[in-house]
């Protein structure tokens, strides 16, 4: 018998949840898809995520649990861990569990049986569209899926800290008045898109790694234009440029459904975001190649201060916000602003010490600079 959940967030959003996954593994099968997961009830949904919440705010010799929890059968898994003993998924249970099992990759696998919810062991592969619950810090869990091609991040879905719940806008309503976010970032605009890799996704998760905060701006290919807004001599120009990520977002379907070229597009991806740790602006064109990095920021002699700015972030129920860019953030957001207003046909990613992510893009609709928040979509 499932336990009364008692964490009312679980509740609120576990019909929502189910909608969500009911409707995207209908879509994967139409779509010819195979080795799916299992559609998650909303009762089990809400069961998970109550227990989670409560073993997240335990301790285990001094640490919070840091765990993954996918929703599916053994069988369902490639070579999984199966423990001899069936374990009930209680909190006290997962804090136990827990440095078994923090690092990246692992989850410990959950699935219902004679009314019962308990943890069989553990696994590295899931299928498609599978449930999983990240405990990412006390009080903080993230409900995302699998990707049916396995590549990448997973896709996430809501976001739960507390009592704040965010549910994440599949179709970026936040972005419709700014067409050069879609324009420039197609896989980041339809995040849920199945079978395209979303480098954008990729090179913000990987700037996030290194922690110190970072800037990138993504400038036309067939113009020099943006270095208007830098200062010269560049401190590290690449000459000739790197082209690792675009040699291989050239190579067909065929290569790209191949472990060995997933593998070597993140280990490429890694190198920029690598680069995207020293003081500076890192300097991509649209084909992704890499151009420089260390690069100061300055306002065009031919334009003025950005005065304010049009913020939005991928939340079901969101408002755009309109302010001052000092009041988005810091020095790295107010330089991306400012390169934005000048270098209109230009895109620039920041991402702050604190874990913030936040996409800069010329509205012509709004006549304004737009910043899109995405960290939402990262954790």
């Amino acid at each position: 018998m499932l336990s009364e959940p008692t964490y009312i967030p679980a509740r609120m959003v576990a019909a929502t949840i189910e909608d969500h996954f009911s409707i995207h593994l209908d879509n994967a099968r139409d779509n010819g898809e195979s080795n799916l997961a299992h559609k998650p009830e909303a009762s089990i949904i809400e069961s998970v995520i109550d227990v989670a919440f409560w073993a997240s705010l335990r301790k285990e010799e001094g640490h919070p649990p840091k765990i993954s929890i996918a929703i599916l059968k053994p069988e369902q898994a490639s070579h999984p861990l199966i423990f001899g003993n069936r374990i009930r998924l209680t909190p006290h249970n997962l804090t136990k569990l827990a440095p078994a099992v923090e690092s990246p990759g692992i989850h410990l696998g959950v699935w219902l049986e004679n009314d019962e919810l308990y943890v069989w062991g553990t696994t590295l592969t899931i299928p498609g569209i599978c449930f999983v619950l990240e405990v990412v810090e006390p009080g903080l869990l993230v409900v995302k899926h699998s990707r049916t091609d396995g590549f990448g991040k997973f896709l996430n879905i809501a976001v739960l800290q507390g009592d704040d719940i965010k549910i994440i806008d599949e179709e970026n309503t936040g972005m419709q008045g700014c067409p050069a976010l879609f324009d420039s970032l197609p896989a980041l605009a339809s995040p849920f898109v199945n079978g395209s890799v979303n480098l954008m996704v990729e090179l913000a998760a990987s700037m996030r790694k290194h922690g110190r905060g970072g800037l990138v701006v993504i400038v036309p290919e067939n113009t020099d234009t943006w270095a208007e807004s830098i200062v010269h001599p560049m401190n590290y120009p690449v000459t000739p440029p790197f082209r690792g990520i675009a040699k291989l977002m050239l190579q067909d379907r065929c290569e790209r459904a191949k472990t060995d070229w997933q593998e070597a597009l993140l280990r490429a991806i890694d190198i920029v975001g690598g680069y995207t740790a020293v003081d500076g602006a890192t300097i991509l064109n649209r084909n992704y190649e890499l151009l420089a990095f260390g690069a100061k920021i300055a306002r065009s002699g031919m334009s003025t201060p950005v005065d304010q700015i049009i913020t939005t972030e991928p939340v079901l129920g969101g408002s755009p916000v309109t302010l001052h860019p000092s009041q988005n953030g810091g020095t790295r957001h107010l330089a991306a602003a400012q390169f934005v207003f000048d270098q209109r046909d230009a895109v620039a990613l920041v991402a702050s010490q604190d874990g913030r992510f936040t996409i800069f893009a010329w509205s012509e609709a709004l006549q304004m600079v737009h910043a899109h928040r995405i960290d939402i979509l990262l954790l």
